[in-house]
């Protein structure tokens, strides 16, 4: 042991004899360095690397173990930053002096140092992973320099040197590379890439696939693979073995653009008054083989990702639309659930078979709806023949399901999903709302009691397996919804004591259902569950209010589905559960885990493209009118939402002659006229800005309060 490491240890064990604090004089004289120059330097040495802290007073402490917390930082503002720790803390604020070197998505050890009442504070001990410091952004002019205003939590502009702008001008999106100068903290941006104008949504979608490290290009080798697998077609080999299904009216139903065809049905009344319900899943882990490069690209990616514009597919179009597509009047190899229910739902049995089937038709929900609602033409009745039986067996069926779901709790939330309509130049030229028709539930239904089978052998045979769970929710979160309802004047009595179930929260929907108050309670509740995630362990759906839930009906476009359809598939083989175990027991792990991951991913980088989808639509709408409603308030201002599903903030500062007071939750109080802005409420607004690059919208009042 050198010599500093044992001056080292000294100081250390002569803090831990003084209960770990003394000044740095004290420290020095009760340790017996004498050598003032070295102590100053080991005690530094020390503090570097987040062994003690040293005070502005002198004061050197030790820091203990359990003290020590591991963190990421997520966000850099000038002067600040937060970090967010492990569990469910709240986010630690951190002066930049206290950073460390750390920045923007570093994993670093902190030490937690004051709790006031605007939340607790502390330091970087040290950085444990450096992550790499790139981000997407839009070039902005301050003055006669340049800064990229980033996409990344990063709240402030940051600047760039002329050299390191490789051509690009003010508002065009890029990727940069950001570095500080040694000996000095204050951030750089380099641009290394150049994407194209910011104003262009379809651009900056471009720059969100890079920024959230989704793939947009297969590798070479794995457009190869696909394409061998793709071509071999079904030949009698693949046949071989297979429940042969090509003489029963099985048919799709999807949406008149969809090219991946993964789910078809057949239903069937039977002599008892039951039902005998196909699920036929397109037979993806036949083709998407173990320990091939197709299965590795398909678990990086996780899951399909939908963009306005485009599909990032899991899979090749060779396999996704091809020869997995379960097109009409084609033999395609299908992986069925067979689920025989009675004549009130209740499942009576079910079996997994590996099949062959030729679909019938190429179903399309408007045209089934049209069916349903008796408005159909001929030519549709004509194309709907061969399966009408089936249609409408499988629609009374859905209802029954339906009617099941409704009675056990299943929660109806809400949610405004928005519908682009883009023109021939790939620009965003409308936006509304995306409806659903029974047809679209119809399926929903019967996939889910499909999924729902799957997950129900898996823990019979105590198989390794892939569930889709949903928690029960946390309490802080209940009472934070009891709150607003409360402020709502809405009753919140299910949920005020024990353990609400899931009929409870159902309950306070179908209480607000067609209020003004209905869309920011759903919003709430969606806010309050905890999130659907994938797990090995099956601890049921609380949304759906189901014991035993998994995802076998999508696997061209997430990989949790070709799992367990693997894991299925040697149960059909003979497999024993405990062969099975030492099988893919690791394997549903790692897919539970990298498919919730990346579920995650593709769902922050939807919403970013439908953000900047919006802004471009709103923005050719500059100067005009609109009513909306009140979606959200804040100390600053309030949130309107358009009939569009467009929404923009309006700043209580731009109402003349008011003098607003938050209340913390849902209203701001005008202290003048004792009016408010509240959620639920009606607003006459004018569009004053748009910015595509960001997705941020602006609204002024286009009335008096």
């Amino acid at each position: 042991m050198g010599k500093k490491d044992t001056i080292a240890r000294e100081l250390e064990n002569t803090l831990l004899r003084f209960h770990g604090k003394l000044t740095s004089k004290e420290l020095r004289k009760y340790s017996g360095v004498k050598d003032k120059t070295k102590f100053r330097k080991v005690l530094g040495e020390l503090e570097r690397d987040g062994k003690v802290t040293v005070s502005r007073d002198h004061v050197v402490e030790l820091i203990r173990e359990e003290n020590r917390k591991t963190a990421v930082i997520v966000s850099l503002s000038k002067g600040f930053a937060f970090a967010r720790m492990e569990g469910d803390e709240p986010d630690l604020f951190i002066h930049s002096s206290g950073l460390n070197g750390a920045l923007l998505g570093d994993k670093v050890e902190v030490l937690p140092i004051m709790n006031d009442p605007k939340g607790p504070s502390g330091r970087v001990l040290k950085i444990l992973e450096k992550k790499e410091q790139r981000t997407t952004g839009t070039i902005v002019r301050e003055g006669f320099y340049f800064a990229l205003r980033a996409d990344c939590a990063i709240r402030y502009d940051i600047s760039i040197m002329d050299r390191d702008l490789l051509g690009a001008k003010e508002g065009d999106k890029v990727m940069a590379e950001l570095y500080t100068r040694p000996g000095g903290d204050r951030l750089f941006a380099r641009v290394v890439k150049i994407y194209g104008e910011g104003s262009s949504a379809r651009v900056c979608a471009d720059a969100i696939l890079e920024q959230n490290d989704i793939p947009a290009v297969f590798p070479e080798e794995v457009l190869k693979e696909a394409e061998a697998v793709s071509s071999r077609g079904v030949t009698d080999e693949d046949r071989k073995g297979r429940l042969d299904l090509r003489r029963f009216a099985i048919f799709t139903i999807d949406s008149a653009s969809a090219k991946d065809l993964d789910d078809a049905i057949s239903v069937t009344r039977t002599r008892t008054g039951g039902f005998k319900l196909g699920v036929h899943i397109a037979d993806v882990s036949h083709y998407v083989r173990e320990g091939s490069r197709l299965d590795a690209e398909a678990i990086t990616r996780g899951t399909s990702v939908y963009f306005a514009d485009r599909v990032v597919p899991m899979l090749p179009e060779a396999l996704s639309n091809g020869v997995c597509s379960l097109n009409a009047g084609e033999d395609k190899l299908t992986f069925s659930a067979i689920i025989h229910l009675d004549g009130e739902g209740n499942m009576e049995k079910y079996e997994f078979r590996k099949s062959v089937i030729c679909s019938k038709v190429r179903g399309v929900y408007s045209e089934v709806n049209e069916i349903f609602a008796k408005t159909a033409s001929k030519e549709l009745k004509q194309k709907y023949a061969p399966v009408i039986r089936g249609l409408n067996a499988a629609r009374e069926l859905a209802n029954i399901l339906k009617r099941r779901a409704k009675e056990r709790g299943y929660m109806e939330l809400e949610s405004v999903e928005p519908q682009f309509t883009l023109d021939e130049n790939g620009v965003c030229v409308d936006v509304k709302p995306r409806r659903s028709g029974e047809a679209e539930e119809m399926i929903e239904q019967l996939m889910i009691c499909a999924n729902q089978a799957a997950a129900k052998l898996a823990k019979e045979k105590g198989l390794p397996f892939v569930y889709r769970v949903h928690g029960h929710p946390e309490q802080r979160r209940i009472d934070t919804l009891i709150e607003l309802l409360d402020a709502l004047g809405v009753s919140a009595k299910e949920i005020r004591q024990g353990e609400p179930k899931t009929k409870d929260f159902a309950a306070i929907l179908e209480r607000v259902r067609d209020t003004p108050a209905q869309r920011v309670i759903s919003h709430q509740l969606l806010r309050t569950m905890d999130k659907a995630r994938y797990s090995t362990e099956p601890i049921g759906h609380f949304g759906l209010a189901l014991a035993d839930y998994s995802h076998f009906t999508s696997p061209i476009r997430r990989y949790p589905d070709t799992a367990i359809h693997r894991i299925l598939s040697a149960l059909c083989v003979g497999k024993s559960p405990a062969e099975i175990g030492r099988m893919y027991g690791g394997f549903a792990q790692n897919a539970a885990e990298e498919s919730s991951r990346l579920e995650v991913r593709a769902m922050a980088a939807e919403r970013s493209a439908e953000d900047c989808y919006m802004a471009e639509y709103i923005r050719q709408h500059i100067g005009e009118e609109f009513t909306g409603i009140i979606s959200g308030v804040t100390a600053r201002g309030v949130f309107v939402q358009l009939p569009s599903s467009v929404e923009g903030f309006v700043p209580v500062d731009s109402f003349e002659g008011c003098q607003f007071t938050y209340d913390g939750l849902i209203t701001q109080y005008d202290a003048l006229s004792h009016k408010k802005l509240t959620i639920g409420q009606e607003l006459r607004i004018q569009v004053i800005a748009a910015d595509v690059a960001t997705g941020r919208i602006d609204f002024l009042p286009a009335e008096k309060l």
